[in-house]
């Protein structure tokens, strides 16, 4: 168990003082001469679902001028599974005009992020939501943060099934304080003792926690790089239950080799809804226990595993459920994407996936995507769903109402924008990073769609315009773009440098590896273009981009590895 007297982080200090993450938020909330929050205040902040940010354009200029850098909040929804109604959309576009920059972005998480919200709107914006019954509780901090689960109904007969667990999970693993209730939505507060949480204590946990549900065989959430990842296994149309993996985790440092990503670990499988809640709650009171309190760096799950070693958190899990794990089952993913376009479920259902370049919900001239999902959502005829690769799916359509909704998408250019989108940008995502993100060290979302126009005829010059390569950008190695479990990724270093990374395999289960450090754009295209020529001139039959790079890793190893004589 962790050494209580081991040098403990600041933020650990701030959990622990905090009465149940109240801290003092209201008296920061009330005071107007600053647009900002202090330190302690603004790491509870994320507990409530929200991060302090300012707009990095403008800081030099705000500087120069001795002004106060120009702060605003991002704030995250918590809808596991990624589920929304027309009517809960109908709020959140409402919301978005109202109180933040006006975009909706989707989040690799398959939940919702507005940003720019002024100090003065947080607490108008989430009375807002709640009026929509939605929250922010625990989208940010150190707990579990939005279950994410497979997203498509036509993936399996039982998704429903699988996909309720996504909503258990959240319940289980929610905060039991009020803080939230009080301090934005005005709960009376019954009493001055802090609520117990079995679960949490009043240190919570050492750093953020994900947990990922997938469904064979496609692999469209990742979910082996989740902290914790069940992979259902479903036998003749009936879930059997579901693996168990502990330990991924996509962040790094550059040039720490001491921090890393790294893929979940299966451990075994669990055949009852009891028994799997139960397994999933005493992984985390053993991450809560045994996890690195003094180094953030090395305090995620995938540091406890590998250093107390896989048997022993397993051994730990074991004690605490008080059962034996069964040895896990067989499975096969054989694809990771979406399935743009039109699908029909087993229930006759419709289901329109509709591409949104990095998850950014606006209007532009050729593309009218958040008027269209507001006309669809007032007719009330079709639920919304979110992908982990930033996508929304019109959900749960019925025959007769599916010509209405095509004729909304056809209206605003949403199905020529979707069906025009090349291979490889649909397959593509990034994170926010620049302007806002205080980790980024160069852009993402805002470079990307550039950096897909240019690679877009370097794959048509090798005729490989219909690969289904996956590429990926995040502004600094945090992972957040999911950038080392894809086949091309993108990993910032400085403004207008990238390093260079291939190998991953295409279905998500082998993590990618450093190729070229410190690239600027016109070395990127270099690079890459010598790569697409080779991958059309030695690949092996039905060999994708990355089993092919990452065989050409294999043989440079081998070409450069020392003499053993």
């Amino acid at each position: 168990m962790s050494d209580t007297n081991q040098n403990l982080s600041s933020v650990e200090r701030i959990k622990m003082a905090s009465n149940g993450l109240r801290g003092t938020i209201k008296e920061s909330v009330a005071n107007e001469l600053t647009g900002s929050v202090p330190e302690e205040d603004a790491n509870l902040f994320k507990f409530h679902g929200m991060y302090q940010q300012d707009d990095r354009d403008c800081r030099e200029e705000r500087a120069q001028k001795k002004l106060e850098r120009l702060y605003s909040f991002m704030i995250r929804l918590r809808l596991p599974g990624g589920f929304m109604t027309a009517d809960q959309w109908l709020a959140t576009h409402d919301i978005a005009g109202k109180n933040s920059t006006g975009v909706i972005k989707i989040t690799t998480r398959q939940t919702i992020q507005l940003h720019g919200l002024l100090k003065r709107k947080i607490k108008p914006t989430i009375q807002a939501f709640n009026l929509a019954k939605l929250d922010s509780i625990a989208t940010c901090g150190d707990v579990n943060r939005n279950v994410i689960c497979a997203a498509h109904p036509k993936l399996s007969p039982v998704h429903a099934q699988i996909f309720a667990y996504a909503d258990r999970i959240s319940d289980a693993l929610k905060p039991k304080t009020r803080a939230y209730y009080e301090i934005w939505l005005d709960e009376e507060k019954l009493s001055e003792k802090t609520e117990e949480d079995p679960l949490y204590q009043d240190r919570y946990l050492p750093r953020k926690f994900k947990v990922g549900i997938g469904i064979p065989p496609n692999n469209d959430v990742d979910v082996l790089i989740n902290d914790l990842a069940l992979i259902a296994i479903v036998e003749n149309d009936q879930l059997k239950g579901f693996n168990i993996a502990i330990g991924g985790g996509l962040s790094s440092t550059h040039g720490n080799p001491e921090h890393y990503a790294r893929l979940a670990t299966v451990i075994g499988f669990t055949d009852s809804e009891e028994k799997t809640l139960k397994v999933i709650y005493e992984i985390l009171t053993v991450q809560r226990d045994f996890g690195d309190r003094s180094d953030r760096k090395k305090a995620r799950i995938k540091y406890t595993v590998d250093r107390l070693g896989v048997d022993i958190f397993k051994k730990e899990v074991e004690k605490r459920v008080g059962f034996e794990l069964e040895e896990a089952k067989p499975f096969t993913f054989n694809e990771r994407k979406d399935l743009y376009g039109w699908e029909q479920n087993h229930e006759g259902l419709w289901y329109y996936t509709v591409f949104l370049e990095n998850g950014r919900v606006l209007d532009h001239e050729d593309v009218k995507l958040k008027t269209a999902f507001y006309e669809i959502a007032k007719t009330g005829k079709a639920n919304f769903r979110f992908t982990c690769n930033q996508n929304l799916i019109l959900s749960d359509i019925t025959d007769k109402d599916k010509k209405k909704i095509e004729t909304i998408l056809k209206k605003y250019g949403v199905i020529d924008h979707t069906n025009n989108a090349s291979i490889v940008r649909k397959n593509s995502i990034a994170c926010v990073a620049l302007n806002t993100c205080p980790l980024a060290l160069a852009e993402a979302q805002r470079y990307l769609p550039t950096l897909i126009s240019k690679l877009e005829p370097l794959l048509a010059k090798y005729n490989l315009q219909d690969e289904e390569i996956i590429i990926r950008m995040t502004g600094c190695p945090n992972g957040c773009g999911r950038s080392s479990n894809s086949e091309i990724g993108f990993i910032g270093t400085a403004l207008g440098r990238y390093n260079l990374h291939i190998g991953g395999d295409h279905l998500g289960l082998r993590l990618n590896r450093k190729f070229k450090e410190n690239l600027d754009e016109e070395a990127i295209l270099q690079e890459l273009d010598f790569l697409f020529g080779q991958f059309k001139e030695q690949r092996l039959k039905g060999e994708t981009f990355g089993d092919f790079s990452n065989r050409l890793f294999e043989t440079l190893a081998v070409q450069h590895e020392p003499s053993l004589q």
